[in-house]
Order: structure tokens, then sequence, then C-alpha cells
């Protein structure tokens, strides 16, 4: 797969590395110095250390290979063709996971839209590589632009599955794993910890469709190939779709972007039920520039919540009566962080539920009520 479709990439701007050769010449002259030969009892007494000290260690490292030998069996290598009218036949490669859905029997792949759309409709361009060898094409895709998230039906017997877990209930700090075929290297598995959650502004949505940005942010090594694999929480559960890097040369620099699980669940749970995701939408424009001195113009003292700058006419907003420098402070009981927070919120909602929203309005908060209706041009 190209660097671009296999892994969106995000350009950023990285620090020269200022004293590189002053640190390597230190660090080699401290080296040597150090380099003293140890006696036998010297050497006997460090090992006995090392072994007592280890079994922490081994413990943890058994841990991953557990659940790796658990994860790897559901992972798959995904091989697109795609054909290009200046290049021919172009091969495009990513990952995938095989899970199981309660709104329907069977078994089904997951991976990013990005990686086998350009293939459809025809499925026998896209190829599945399961850990056991086979080769299958697709039965049927269902795809989602809005959240990158596609959803292949096959037919095998005696498939791994991979069991899905809470992405709520991830905390910074927490280690994962992320697995899947950078490079076309399948079978891969490396390990991270999640470095920040609700992350949107990077520019997945100048590449793409994509309104659904919430993404787990992880420094576990994601390549290009690894696109559409898992991510995987120390209970061996699948928590996120690895979906974009942030690199300046096309690879791993430790910054790496994840779908959380629970809304690749209900995405995946709405293509299987309807064949698309009904999405809810209160009918306004957002800031997407929102910051501290229009925060402040309005006596918010911090950057925080969605401000409106239009409403749109007959739409849910209208009728509730949302004005033009409202800043949504809350939706339904939770806190908005910004303004793709915001839509992340009302989109996965269920539509014709009557939810709550607290607003800044000159200078004072107010609470009003709205029921959601079906975005438009999701039907």
């Amino acid at each position: 797969m190209t660097k671009l479709k296999s892994t969106l990439m995000i350009a950023v701007t990285l620090g020269a590395g200022i004293g590189f050769g002053v640190g390597i010449a230190s660090f080699s002259a401290a080296g040597s110095a150090q380099a003293d030969s140890v006696s036998q009892s010297e050497a006997a007494t460090i090992y006995r250390e090392l072994d007592a000290g280890a079994s922490s260690v081994a413990e943890t490292s058994q841990v991953m290979a557990k659940i790796s030998k658990v994860v790897m069996p559901a992972v798959v290598h995904i091989q697109s063709i795609r054909r290009v009218a200046s290049r021919g036949r172009v091969e495009e490669t990513g990952s995938g996971v095989i899970v199981t859905s309660p709104k329907r029997a069977g078994n089904y792949v997951i991976t990013n839209r990005h990686v086998i759309v350009d293939a459809l409709p025809k499925l026998d361009q896209i190829a599945i590589h399961l850990h056991d060898g086979r080769v299958l094409n697709p039965k049927r895709v269902w795809e989602d632009p809005y959240s990158d998230v596609a959803v292949m039906e096959i037919q095998a017997s005696n498939v791994s599955t991979l069991r899905w877990g809470d992405s709520d209930e991830l905390e910074i700090g927490n280690i994962v794993l992320a697995s899947g075929s950078p490079f076309g290297l399948s079978q891969s598995v490396t390990m991270g910890i999640i470095s920040a959650r609700g992350r949107s502004s990077f520019g997945i949505g100048a590449k793409s469709s994509v309104i659904n940005q919430d993404f787990l942010q992880t420094d576990a090594a994601i390549n290009p190939g690894n696109s559409g694999g898992p991510l995987i929480n120390l209970k061996g559960q699948l928590v996120g779709i690895n979906t974009a890097i942030a690199s300046t040369h096309g690879g791993n620099e430790g910054i790496g972007f994840s779908i959380p699980s629970n809304l690749v669940h209900h995405v995946a749970d709405h293509l299987l039920e309807y064949g698309q995701v009904k999405r809810a939408y209160l009918g306004v424009k957002l800031d997407s520039d929102f910051d501290f001195e229009t925060a402040k113009a309005l006596d918010l003292f911090r950057v925080t919540g969605a401000r409106v700058l239009e409403v749109y006419p007959n739409t849910p907003a209208a009728r509730a009566k949302l004005q033009y420098n409202d800043v949504v402070l809350e939706f339904d009981g939770n806190e908005v962080r910004d303004e793709s927070h915001l839509i992340n919120l009302v989109s996965l909602s269920p539509v014709g539920k009557k939810v709550s929203l607290v607003v800044w309005r000159e200078g004072a908060r107010k609470t009003i009520t709205m029921d959601l209706i079906t975005r438009p041009d999701a039907e």
C-alpha cells in the first residue's frame, strides 16, 4: 500500500537534533572508562542478582506473550488492487481484525475504509490473508466515510475472533499493543502506552470525509500497513483500530492514532443492522478556531465547549432556539471539550432521543432541551 493510503500521513515539524554528536562522543568516552572486566566471583554475584530481579519483568513478558498468542490468529493482512490510468495495477496493503457482532450472525473483518475503498465494488480485488495461510475474498462490504471504518463479511470456518474492549476505560499511561502488517510484515506486534485521548484536529479530515474525530494517541509503533489493525489492552481485548501516524518521513515517530473501539463497535453494529450509520445532528455551524481571546470576549475565562457560529433553519437547534455565540458546555450530561468532541457526541446519539444542553449565553449558563433527528446526508 502506498504511504499515503496505508496509513494517513500528517505533516509535523520536529526540532533538529542539536548536540547529537557531542552526546555520542561523551557517551563513548564514559563507556570506555567503565568497561573494566569483572572477576568470576563478581560476575556470579551479578548473575544471581539479575536472576532474582528478573522475575517480575519475566511475568510481565509472559503476559505480553499470552496476549499475542490469543490476538494474532484474529489479525489479518489485507491486499487490495486498484487500477490507475497513469500507473496501471496498484497494490495497497493494510491490516484488519476478525470480530463477531450481536446484530448479525457470522464473522466480520474490521478495517479502515481507506484500506479497501479504492478496490470497490470489485470484491475479488480484495484479498484477506488469514493467520493460518488461507486467502479469502470478502462476501460483502459495508463502509462508512464519516468514521473511516469498513466491515467485511467473510465465509470461513474455524477462525479466531477478537473480543471487544471498552475504550472508555482507557487512561493516559495504560499499556497497549498494536498489531498488523507494517510494510507488509504480517503478524507484527509492538508495545506502547496511551499518550492522549480525544485527539481530533491533526489533518485526517483534510484527507477524507471523516467527521467522527475522537482518536486515541499512542506511542506503540504504527507504520504504513498497520492501518485497520487492532489496538489491544492488557486483557487481550480490542480497544482501537489503528488509523494514522504523524510523521515527517512516512514511518513511526512515536505518534500514532487509533479510532476508539466504542466508536468502531457503534459504527459496525449500525452498518450490519441498517446498512448505514444513523447519525443525529444539531443543525449548527461551529467555530473550529475558538480561542482564548474569543472566549474572554464572551466572559469565559478558559477555552472549553463549542461555539455556535450559525443556526440552520428547520433543524433541532433552530427549534430549541440555539443562538449565534452560544457556547455548548455540556451535551446530554457530558462536558464538551471542543467542536469535534461535540460533533462526535451528537452524531453517535440515538436518533429520536430528547437531550439537554448546557450553553453559555450572555455571561450565564442556560439549559435547553431538544429532540434529535437523523442527519439528512446519512439518509
